[in-house]
């Protein structure tokens, strides 16, 4: 479900941004591929083949508590009731991660507005 969602949020975000008539408005071309519609495609294509591999990772990041539980069990050892425990440090991660980032990115927007160089920055 988690791939599916990945998958779902960012179409439904970039076919709202409408990237091929706002490249051929400007008078921007992609080498190789046709203004407007053509452009959309390419770009939706483009962007479904980046967003696999994050998807994946995230579906994989939702899974994983469930799966150290089996093969914790599978060794013998048992964890009691701490499965909620690892499924609430699952989402706690992505949680985190997403705030980090956010962080990260307000403090260069930040830098950037005060006149700071580019080199300065983290990347």
């Amino acid at each position: 479900m988690v791939v599916a969602f990945t998958f779902f949020y960012t179409d439904v975000l970039f076919a709202q941004q409408n990237y091929g008539e706002n490249l051929k408005r400007v008078g921007a071309q992609i080498p190789g591929v046709s203004r407007g519609a053509l452009t959309q495609k390419y770009l939706t294509r483009v962007l479904r083949r980046i967003t696999l591999p994050g998807a994946v990772f995230l579906g994989v990041v939702a899974v994983l508590p469930v799966l150290v539980t089996l093969i914790l069990s599978g060794f013998g050892v048992t964890l009691g009731n701490t499965r909620g425990l690892l499924l609430v440090s699952s989402a706690g991660l992505l949680i985190v991660v997403g705030v980090v980032r956010d962080t990260f990115f307000n403090i260069e927007a930040e830098l950037k507005l005060h006149g700071y160089d580019d080199t300065l920055l983290i990347r």
